[in-house]
Parts: structure tokens; C-alpha cells; sequence
């Protein structure tokens, strides 16, 4: 692995990454590379179609009533 040295940090930014990595019971070497990896590696972002395949079935469309904004009741066909 490569070693990456990092100068001259304002004690404020230390101070919150050493509050940061007690938070996430890691060490503050292990949460500055974790911090890294999420800026700039990032999260892998789900597709549409993983999305809608994650919900919970929740009833048929017939369940679930629409009311018009003149105040009449449709059910779904």
C-alpha cells in the first residue's frame, strides 16, 4: 500500500477527525482513508430498475383509492 503524508492541517480539522473516527470506532488513520474513499471514490449509486425491484409488494392497485379535487372517489380497475 502507498503511504500518503498530510501537512500542515489546521488543528480544528484534526480535532474533528479524531471526534469523526471515535463516532465510527475507527482510528483517525482508518477514518481519514475512509473519508478519501467516499470523496473520491464514491457511493455506487442503484439503477431505476433496482430501486423498483427493492419495494416491498404492498397490495393490489384496487387497495388503493384516489379522491379527484372535486372530492369524488375512483378505484383503481
Amino acid at each position: 500500500m502507498t503511504r500518503l503524508l498530510v501537512r500542515d492541517l489546521d488543528p480544528e480539522v484534526v480535532k474533528a477527525l479524531k471526534l469523526r473516527a471515535a463516532k465510527h470506532g475507527r482510528s483517525t488513520e482508518a477514518e481519514h482513508r475512509e473519508i478519501l474513499k467516499q470523496a473520491l471514490l464514491g457511493t455506487k449509486r442503484k439503477s431505476f430498475a433496482q430501486i423498483l425491484a427493492a419495494m416491498p409488494n404492498v397490495g393490489e392497485d384496487n387497495d388503493f383509492k384516489r379522491i379527484d379535487d372535486s372530492g369524488n372517489v375512483d378505484v383503481f380497475n
